[in-house]
């Protein structure tokens, strides 16, 4: 079987078959409506040569004509009527008189009757037809009061021309197919345009080119879905190269820092010899950084797993009051030492792991910490309603930029230039609590004005046990 690959050599070849098979069956229509219609004039016109016959017999008939008068009269009714011939027969089927023999058979001259009212026959392969009726002529004969005439009906000239229209009808049908062929073509290859349009640009594409997109006015209803999907993917891959590339500048950047530390600290330990106690300095110094590295790349990895929908968590009760009364407890000395105090307000419990879910309410009191003025208070507030579960960490202190708001859960991110500049963290803190509130359900946000600046985790509550 052979298999067409091309698109528009496909849809060319289908209308095309399609025509075909429509044309065909018009012309098969066609020929039997012209034949049923021919078979029907035929018809008419050898009846109407029978009742000719039937009145000119009768007429001589009604004037006492004898035989030969009769015999005049039939042949003057069919002078120029080469196509036409007349068999007279008795009841017996004895024939009595024949006009034009060359169009019946042999049998039918020796008495054979038609088989129908409406009879075809061949003689010398020339088609005929004709009919067989009776006619009341008394006198005609001594012995028979009827005879019976045969008209018979030379149908050479409708098969020569139901022939030439058939041979016509079958090349105007391969014509119209050819024609159906080119012109599906052509309609095929101007359809598939937009699609063309799709490869051209999909070849062009490449890693550092993923802005260009496809024009959606010019396309087909039928394309444009699929345009629209296009372009809607090259933003989502744009999109995710442009994360890539910042994910690995930054990666690069904080990885610098500590590497460079490293590098300058063996530098100047190896530039003179020094005592076991510089030693012992510098490689804790050095620990101190390789903490940091492996702290960093814990947490790289932790969000890795966390976008690729991989992070996977235990299902418990967790009471959020606990869990901020066990930080609260952690963080006080460090609380003590700016004179800062962290207060928690309310209590609900969620269903989700106490591990993850204890990590991201410790970066939020981290972060607050590093940002409460010296004196400060930092509040912890929890409540449940119908909704859901709130847990607000809220401290008075350094304020975020508007602009900075929906960056600050971004990976690396340190919200402002004094911020960075001290150094503090790796800026994943908020980047993990976004990812460990979203893979339980919930929702991050924050607010920064007048001195206050709060981060609000909504979460769903605990499904109510089944009773059974």
């Amino acid at each position: 079987m052979i298999r067409i690959h091309s698109l528009t050599a496909r849809l060319a070849t289908l209308f095309a078959v399609l025509t075909a098979s429509l044309l065909v069956l018009v012309a098969v229509l066609f020929g039997r409506m012209l034949e049923t219609h021919f078979q029907e004039l035929d018809l008419h016109e050898l009846q109407g040569k029978a009742a000719l016959i039937r009145n000119a017999l009768q007429q001589v008939d009604a004037v006492k004509g004898g035989r030969a008068e009769r015999i005049q009269a039939l042949e003057r009714s069919f002078v120029g009527h080469a196509s036409m011939g007349v068999l007279i027969r008795d009841a017996e089927g004895r024939v009595l008189y024949v006009i034009h023999p060359e169009h019946f058979t042999a049998a039918q001259r020796a008495g054979e009757r038609l088989s129908g009212a409406l009879a075809d026959w061949t003689v010398d392969e020339r088609p005929h037809r004709g009919i067989e009726v009776s006619i009341a002529m008394p006198g005609i004969d001594a012995n028979s009061q009827t005879i019976e005439a045969l008209v018979a009906l030379d149908l050479s000239h409708h098969v020569h021309f139901l022939a030439s229209v058939r041979n016509a009808t079958w090349a105007g049908v391969v014509a119209a197919a050819l024609a159906a062929a080119l012109f599906g073509w052509f309609a095929a290859h101007r359809g598939l345009a937009p699609l063309r349009r799709v490869t051209e640009t999909a070849r062009r594409l490449s890693a550092r080119q993923l802005g260009e997109r496809l024009a959606t006015n010019d396309a087909p209803l039928e394309v444009r879905d699929h345009v629209e999907a296009l372009n809607g993917m090259l933003a989502r891959l744009e999109a995710a190269f442009q994360r890539l590339g910042d994910y690995s500048a930054d990666i690069a950047h904080e990885l610098r820092t500590p590497i460079s530390n490293l590098m300058t600290q063996t530098q100047v330990a190896l530039s003179r010899p020094r005592t076991i106690d510089e030693y012992q300095d510098i490689l804790a110094s050095n620990l101190e950084e390789y903490e940091r590295i492996a702290r960093m790349v814990s947490d790289m990895l932790f969000l890795a797993k966390a976008e690729e929908n991989a992070l996977a968590h235990a299902s418990e009760p967790v009471d959020l009051a606990r869990e901020a009364d066990a930080l609260i407890d952690f963080y006080e000395a460090l609380a003590e030492e700016r004179q800062v105090r962290i207060v928690r307000q309310g209590q609900a419990s969620v269903q989700g792991d106490r591990l993850m879910l204890r990590r991201a309410l410790s970066n939020l009191i981290s972060n607050a910490l590093r940002h409460t003025s010296d004196g400060g208070q930092i509040t912890i507030d929890i409540e449940a309603d119908t909704t859901g579960v709130r847990l607000a960490v809220c401290n008075v202190g350094d304020i975020i930029p508007a602009d900075q708001i929906e960056r600050i859960f971004e990976r690396f991110h340190r919200g402002s230039a004094q911020r960075e500049s001290r150094g503090e963290g790796a800026g994943l803190g908020l980047a993990i609590t976004r990812s460990i509130v979203q893979a339980h359900g919930g929702r991050i946000t924050a607010q920064s004005g007048e001195g206050v600046t709060c981060f609000t985790i909504t979460l769903p509550r605990p499904r109510a046990p089944s009773s059974s």
